[in-house]
């Protein structure tokens, strides 16, 4: 199985905010900004494992900004890394200025894919080579976040979480 680069799972989904979407304050639901977020990073687990993909866990959502009625939002995916079967997906999501055009980062979230058969069961996924500095950074957090979302869930004693342990360690 090929490894692949971040940059070829890239989704980038762009859409206005129309008023049955938005709150009593006219700001995008942050229920339907997390479904986009989940359509537009399936469609990256995918582009990167060739596989059917089935949404693992929601890791990270920061809402930092409101996304208010009317405003173009895109959403850009990527996966971040890959692990045995699952993949971790980054996402970055933008407002565009309605005067200057200029483009907002308005919020992020982190999920994570699993790729699977046809009857449901994981497959291996191919490896993931990052190639920015961003992309590195990412790629190089991953793990550190895999194995503090393995030591919460009890699934990882925190004495094998190197990646975690060697954050603390001089």
């Amino acid at each position: 199985m090929e490894p692949r680069t971040a940059s070829q799972s890239k989704s980038i989904m762009t859409d206005l905010v129309l008023p049955s979407e938005t709150n009593p304050i006219n700001n995008l639901f942050g229920g339907e900004l997390l479904a986009r977020m989940d359509r537009c990073a399936s469609i990256a687990a995918r582009r990167h494992s060739r596989r059917i993909v089935v949404t693992a866990s929601v890791n990270h959502v920061a809402f930092n900004h409101s996304i208010p009625l009317g405003s173009v939002v895109t959403v850009e995916a990527k996966v971040s890394r890959a692990f045995s079967s699952s993949m971790e997906v980054y996402l970055d999501v933008w407002i565009e200025d309605r005067e200057s055009g200029e483009c907002i980062k308005a919020n992020e979230a982190i999920y994570t894919f699993v790729a699977v058969d046809e009857r449901g069961r994981p497959v291996k996924v191919p490896q993931l080579i990052p190639e920015t500095d961003l992309e590195k950074e990412r790629f190089e957090g991953a793990l550190r976040r895999k194995q503090l979302s393995l030591v919460l869930a009890k699934k990882m004693k925190p004495s094998e979480a190197t990646e975690l342990k060697a954050l603390f360690e001089d």
